[in-house]
C-alpha cells in the first residue's frame, strides 16, 4: 500500500516530530511510504522556545522528507496537495494536534480527498489552550477527512463531540523505544549531581501551565526529606513564576530544575536517575511521556485528568491521585509504601500490548473499513 504522511519530521525536534518517525519507520517495513514535511511550522513570533530545531548533539531520527508546507503561507498549500497527489497515495495520514494547523492541513485534505482517503492522526482534537475559533475551524477540518487514529477515549469524546459519525478506530499510544538503554542508577545521580540515596522524582517535559508543575512543587513541601524532585524541560510559561514559588519552599534545597529542551541524549540519564516519574497535570487528553516512562521501566504518580486513568489504572503501572498538591503527595508516599518494583511486571506486560506493529494494523484496518461517506467504524 501506498501511505503519504503529512507531519513534522526531522530537523524539527519534539514528541510530534519523535512519533512521526517511529511511526514512518514501521509503515516502511511493509508499505511504500512517503514523508511530507513543513518548510516553516510556527512563525518565531508564535514560538515561546528557544528553537524549532533539533542540535546535532541530539539523537533524533532522520527521516527524508519533502519540506514543502509553509503553515502561514497558503501559496504552499497547493504546492504540498500536488506533490502529494503525484505520488498517487492510498492513504494520506495527517498529523493532528493544534487548531493553528487546521486552515492549511483542511485545504490539503479538500484538494485530495476524492483522490486519496484522508485519515487524521490525533494527538489532540481540540488544544489545551483553546482559543474561541478552535471549535469552528477544527470542525471544518474533520469534515474534510474520511476517517481517524486516536489515542485515546478523552480525544474520542472529543472528535465526536464536533464529528458524531466519524469513522475512527482507537489505537493506544506506542511505545517511544528510540532512547536508548537504562544505565545504572547510582551513575545516572552522579553524573546528575543528585543525591545517591534520596527517593526521586522526575517531572518530565515542556512546561505548560496546564502541566501542574506548582501542584508538585508544594507536593514535595509536604513531603520528608528523603524526597528529591528532578524538573527537567523547556518551559513555555513564565519561568519566574515557578522560581519565586521554588524559592519559597521550604524544598527548595531538593529540588533541580534542567530549564532546557532535553535532547534525545539526555533521556535515558534522566529516566535512569529517577524512581517515579510524576505527572501532575490539571488538563490533558493523553500523554507521550507515559510511553517512555514504560519504555524505561518507571512506574508512575498522575493526576486523575484525561485519560491518566484509564491508561495506569486499567495496566496497575502507577497510582493516579486528584490535582491537588496534599493528595500528590499521599500518591507518592503511596507508590513507595507498595515499593517500585512491584510495578515492573504490569510494565512490561503493557509494553507488549503498546507495540508500532499493532497501531499500524489497526491503521489499516480502518482504512479498508472507511468510505468517503464516513461511516462509523469503532
Amino acid at each position: 500500500m501506498k501511505i503519504a504522511i503529512l507531519s513534522p519530521f526531522y530537523p524539527y525536534r519534539g514528541g510530534i516530530a519523535q512519533f512521526s518517525a517511529l511511526f514512518y519507520k514501521a509503515l516502511e517495513k511493509e508499505h511504500d511510504v512517503k514523508a511530507f514535511s513543513f518548510s516553516r511550522l510556527y512563525p518565531k513570533l508564535f514560538f515561546p522556545g528557544q528553537t524549532q530545531y533539533v542540535k546535532t548533539e541530539d539523537k533524533a531520527i532522520f527521516i527524508s522528507s519533502k519540506r514543502l508546507l509553509d503553515s502561514i503561507n497558503p501559496l504552499s498549500y497547493q504546492k504540498t496537495s500536488q506533490n502529494i497527489e503525484k505520488f498517487h497515495p492510498d492513504i494520506l495520514v495527517i498529523t493532528y494536534w493544534i487548531s493553528f494547523l487546521a486552515l492549511s492541513y483542511g485545504y490539503i485534505a479538500r484538494y485530495l480527498r476524492n483522490k486519496t482517503k484522508i485519515i487524521l492522526l490525533l494527538h489532540n482534537a481540540i488544544s489545551h489552550e483553546p482559543n474561541f475559533f478552535d471549535k469552528s475551524i477544527t470542525r471544518w477540518l474533520f469534515n474534510q477527512s474520511d476517517g481517524f487514529i486516536i489515542m485515546s477515549e478523552v480525544v474520542k469524546n472529543d472528535l465526536l463531540t464536533l464529528k458524531p459519525h466519524a469513522s475512527y478506530c482507537l489505537s493506544p499510544h506506542p511505545i517511544y523505544n528510540h532512547f536508548g538503554e537504562k544505565i545504572k542508577q547510582n551513575i545516572a545521580r552522579k553524573a546528575l549531581n543528585l543525591l545517591p540515596n534520596k527517593k526521586t522524582l522526575l517531572f518530565f517535559g515542556l512546561v505548560r501551565d496546564y502541566k501542574g508543575l506548582d501542584l508538585l512543587i508544594d507536593a514535595l513541601s509536604l513531603l520528608d526529606e528523603s524526597y528529591q524532585l528532578i524538573i527537567a524541560g523547556e518551559f513555555y510559561s513564565s519561568f519566574e513564576k515557578y522560581q519565586l514559588q521554588i524559592n519559597a519552599s521550604n524544598a527548595r534545597n531538593r529540588i533541580q530544575v534542567l530549564n532546557k529542551y532535553i535532547g534525545d541524549k539526555e533521556v535515558s540519564l534522566l529516566f535512569s536517575a529517577t524512581d517515579i516519574l510524576v505527572i501532575p497535570y490539571k488538563s490533558v487528553t493523553q500523554s507521550g511521556v507515559i510511553s517512555i516512562a514504560y519504555h524505561f521501566e518507571i512506574p508512575i504518580v498522575a493526576t486523575d485528568v484525561g485519560n491518566l486513568r484509564e491508561i495506569i489504572e486499567k495496566s496497575d503501572t502507577g497510582i493516579i491521585c486528584q490535582a491537588q498538591a496534599n493528595d500528590l503527595a499521599h500518591g507518592i508516599e503511596k507508590i513507595y509504601a507498595i515499593g517500585t518494583e512491584k510495578f515492573i511486571i504490569p510494565i512490561r506486560k503493557e509494553k507488549k500490548n503498546l507495540s508500532w506493529e499493532i497501531f499500524i494494523e489497526n491503521l489499516i484496518k480502518l482504512s479498508t473499513n472507511i468510505s468517503h461517506e464516513n461511516s462509523t467504524t469503532h
